[in-house]
């Protein structure tokens, strides 16, 4: 399957069939999480926890395992945990194990117990793990459905050409990992990101929701972003492109709750 057949292919499963992973499953999702780097070279550390160490969450159903990662409070840390969250969760979606990323509905005390967190660690966000249901459960089709989960602004709405009074009318060569940052997942499906295409690169930023977040010590929002990041990286790469990343202000003018993230040149 191709990366962009796995990007079209998962959605945030909250409803599983209560049966534990298969030790291999457990192993290569491990492994995944071992080699899953990011281009700010910030390391974290993943788990594999329990539900029978009373971990839990009221939004997820039949879950046996969970998987969290925790990190030094650094600059761009929160962009390095979502591009690095990404690749295990696509990892799982090809073994078909399902995942959605939580920030807030859990019980955080017993999770950051669980992972040993230390003065300066923060753990942002935790995924269940497990095998999905033939049916989700009423709560999750009523979350789905609040989020307009399956919905994603159009092409036009996130892409510009070299400037953003100016929609990008068509992605050429690099459509395919476009499309890849597109259809990204993010908290309660607010789609922050907005990209600036130049010949041979493709600037990112990040449009703040308004009070969104606020008080979590950490920008949900900028996890967010490190997703798309890893979603276009990932799709360049399989179409034989060889992108760089960079950081450093590209000169387009933004508007006003717009900011910034990255850069990619190939």
């Amino acid at each position: 399957m191709s990366i962009l057949d796995t990007i079209r292919a998962r959605r945030s499963v909250r409803t599983f069939d209560g049966a534990d992973l298969r030790a291999g499953d457990i192993e290569k999702i491990e492994e995944c999480a071992k080699s899953a780097s990011n281009p700010y070279s910030i390391p974290i550390e993943w788990r594999i926890l329990s539900a029978g160490d009373g971990l839990s969450s009221p939004v997820i159903v039949g879950a046996q395992r969970f998987i969290a990662g925790k990190m030094r409070r650094t600059e761009h840390a929160e962009e390095a945990f979502g591009y690095s969250f990404e690749k295990i969760v696509l990892l799982c979606e090809e073994l078909g194990v399902g995942t959605t990323i939580i920030a807030g509905t859990m019980d955080r005390g017993a999770f950051e117990r669980a992972m040993g967190l230390e003065s300066g660690e923060v753990m942002p966000c935790m995924s269940p793990l497990g095998y999905p249901a033939k049916k989700m459960s009423i709560r999750e089709g009523m979350m789905r459905a609040g989020i307009k989960a399956d919905t994603r602004l159009s092409f036009g709405e996130i892409f510009f050409d070299g400037a953003f009074d100016k929609p990008l009318a068509d992605g050429g060569a690099i459509s395919d990992a476009l499309e890849a940052v597109r259809l990204a997942p993010s908290a309660v499906n607010k789609q922050p990101w907005r990209v600036v295409i130049e010949e041979n690169a493709a600037h990112f930023y990040i449009k703040h929701a308004r009070g969104y977040g606020a008080g979590t010590g950490w920008d949900m929002q900028k996890i967010d972003l490190g997703i798309a990041l890893c979603h276009f990286e990932l799709a360049m790469r399989e179409m034989g492109f060889e992108p760089r990343f960079e950081l450093g202000e590209p000169g387009v003018s933004a508007p006003e709750g717009v900011d910034y993230i990255a850069s990619f040149r190939w």
